[in-house]
């Protein structure tokens, strides 16, 4: 008899807070240089001023949404992995496989999560992006705590896959 209820937490990644501070740091210099560039020294062409405007409120809307979302945190129980605000990532029922390899497509001190079918698209900055059967998990994460889930995520999959072959 397994102790141990679906609900509870096998692995946990929380944005660093560094890392945090420092992303969103960097993207609001970015986005206040192209601003403070606009009014300043504003461009002669009308087209230019109106696209460093655009960017540089892009960049500060993104700045914006960095710095609410990395204060969740992602969440691995043995049926799915979802964040803290309750955004459902995904099944490990419909998980195929991880990329955590150097060379894979992945977020910074992260990895990515292969999915059986496509899912929703979303995005948090700096915490998780899900785009077809992909869920990429990490950015602005501890990469050990990162590293951890992963390997849990992995131990998962062995196990679910015995249990059904069973």
């Amino acid at each position: 008899m397994d102790t141990e209820t679906s609900d509870e937490p096998l692995a946990v990644v929380q944005p660093s807070g560094p890392r945090r501070i420092f992303a969103t740091a960097v993207l609001f210099s970015v986005s206040a240089l192209l601003l403070i560039l606009a009014v300043v020294t504003p461009p002669s062409s009308a087209g230019w001023l109106i696209y460093l405007l655009v960017c540089g409120g892009v960049a500060l809307w993104l700045t914006l949404r960095l710095w609410q979302a990395t204060h969740a945190s992602i969440i691995l129980t043995r049926d799915a992995l979802s964040t803290s605000d309750g955004t459902h990532l995904c099944n490990l029922s419909d998980v195929a496989g991880l990329d955590r390899g150097v060379f894979a497509f992945k977020p910074s001190n992260g990895f990515v999560v292969r999915l059986k079918r496509k899912a929703p698209r979303g995005w948090a900055p700096g915490l998780w992006w899900r785009v077809g059967k992909r869920v990429g998990i990490g950015g602005v994460t501890s990469a050990g705590q990162a590293k951890f889930m992963a390997e849990m995520l992995a131990a998962q999959i062995v196990e679910n896959t015995e249990n059904s072959i069973k």
